[in-house]
């Protein structure tokens, strides 16, 4: 049998929310301590896991946590480019990652591998996948190739999916009707009553990033809602 991390990571975050902390490049809260303590803030507000970006902010921040550290790696800015290949992969894994967030997209990934050649990667690591997709087909297909939750975390940034300002939740109640793992909405949760809809409309957790995690961002709108 392929050797598995103990699923605990995943009961954990039943009706729970998972604060993301990152921050885009060029950005003041770049910076690995200043992410570490976001995610000591996350964790004492309540967070039941973090999902933090590259491998040395969650080796940092999975010795800084009591909480499951879900990694990513953001390598480009144009198609497969959230952790886009095993390589990277793996290394959040070795950085300490519970769980690693992966494009599952059916765009081509740059190293020529399969969402499932990742997949397979992580499980013989002892990690699981979080499979992030934009459409109900592609959440399917993730799950058929062995990712352990499905998030809607390209809803409105990949092609197929519609743009919108408010979250997809649609496409959280359609994964929760097709899929038999955990689903997680994200994308674009702006307030405590949004959170509540996604977990009523089928969603196991909830993932907000900007509106706890962006000061720059939140100045920015703040900003420009005074300006004539």
């Amino acid at each position: 049998m392929t050797p598995r991390r103990p699923a605990s990571p995943l009961t954990a975050l039943t009706g729970r929310l998972i604060v993301s902390c990152q921050a885009p490049p060029g950005d003041p809260m770049r910076d690995t301590g200043t992410l570490v303590r976001m995610a000591r803030s996350a964790q004492a507000g309540g967070a039941a896991a973090v999902r933090v970006n590259e491998p040395e902010v969650v080796a940092a921040t999975a010795t800084a946590v009591d909480l499951p550290v879900i990694g990513l790696w953001k390598d480009g800015d144009t198609g497969v480019y959230i952790t886009p290949t095993v390589r990277h992969a793996l290394a959040l894994v070795d950085a300490g990652a519970a769980i690693v967030a992966a494009d599952a997209t059916a765009r081509p990934r740059p190293d020529g591998s399969t969402f499932a050649d990742l997949v397979a990667a992580v499980h013989a690591g002892g990690g699981l996948v979080m499979a992030d997709v934009a459409t109900a087909d592609e959440g399917r297909e993730a799950a058929a190739q062995g990712a352990d939750l499905v998030s809607t975390t390209l809803s409105g940034y990949a092609p197929g999916s519609p743009r919108q300002t408010l979250p997809d939740l649609e496409l959280v109640a359609a994964l929760a009707r097709s899929v038999e793992v955990p689903v997680v909405a994200e994308g674009r949760i702006a307030t405590p009553e949004q959170a509540a809809a996604a977990l009523a409309a089928g969603a196991t957790s909830v993932v907000v990033g900007t509106a706890i995690t962006a000061p720059t961002a939140l100045t920015r709108l703040f900003a420009l809602g005074l300006t004539p």
